[in-house]
């Protein structure tokens, strides 16, 4: 499975469900990353980032604003970060992880479009040897020159340096996201995205009938508010 297949990359409905799609990842992305630092973007390096992708992408100001807010705490709920593990259909791994004020709900939900799809929701730790974590991040080409560029990022831990349909795609261990976040800050650039992701070690291939399933089940479990990000561990279709 590709590198940029690290996250779902199964193929999305109509133009107006993908803007919508992309407007609640850029506001988790908020959440999550406001949720685990200040709520200064001056300060907190992965907020400004999931800020600026919330600007490009024109999120109203206002939804930006309420996603700080929730990260922060401020609006009364707590939320504590769990996650869930199963399989779909032929046994595709499916990675889910969450931020929740209410587990009660959230597992009802999720193990609900399991059933829908039949998937099932496994136990945790029953996907420990599929996925690896990494540190990745995605950035704009302008300005960079490719050579120097890799051989700083090597030079603070990063494995792979790959141009990918015109980003930059920086991966290393999990232990070097901070050491790559500090270098990129020192050169002034700032990614279009910046997280810890789950790589698969192996991946599945499937039919059709399967893929489109696994696609269905990918679309409720992103629908759900309290889901964060889903991995799977699919080849790339492509």
């Amino acid at each position: 499975m590709g590198r940029k297949s690290a996250k779902i990359a199964v193929k999305k409905g109509a133009a107006d469900k993908a803007r919508g799609q992309v407007f609640t990842r850029a506001l988790k992305d908020v959440f999550v990353a406001s949720k685990s630092g200040s709520e200064d973007i001056a300060t907190n390096f992965l907020l400004r980032v999931a800020v600026e992708r919330c600007k490009k992408f024109n999120v109203p100001k206002d939804n930006i604003e309420k996603a700080i807010k929730k990260g922060q705490g401020t609006d009364g709920v707590g939320y504590e970060d769990i996650s869930y593990e199963g399989y779909g259909p032929n046994g595709v791994a499916i990675f889910i992880e969450a931020s929740t004020n209410n587990p009660t709900r959230t597992v009802a939900n999720i193990r609900n479009s399991f059933k829908k799809c039949n998937g099932s929701l496994g136990v945790s730790g029953s996907l420990e040897f599929v996925f690896e974590r990494k540190a990745e991040f995605s950035i704009p080409p302008e300005g960079i020159d490719e050579d120097e560029f890799t051989l700083e990022m090597i030079d603070v831990g990063a494995e792979e340096v790959d141009l990918v349909d015109d980003f930059y795609l920086v991966y290393g261990p999990m232990e070097a996201f901070g050491a790559i976040q500090e270098k990129l800050q020192e050169l002034k650039i700032t990614p279009e995205e910046a997280s810890l992701v789950r790589v698969p070690l192996t991946s599945k291939s499937v039919d059709e009938e399967t893929l489109e399933t696994i696609a269905k089940l990918v679309d409720l479990l992103e629908e759900d508010e309290d889901v964060v990000t889903v991995y799977h561990n699919l080849e790339d279709p492509e």
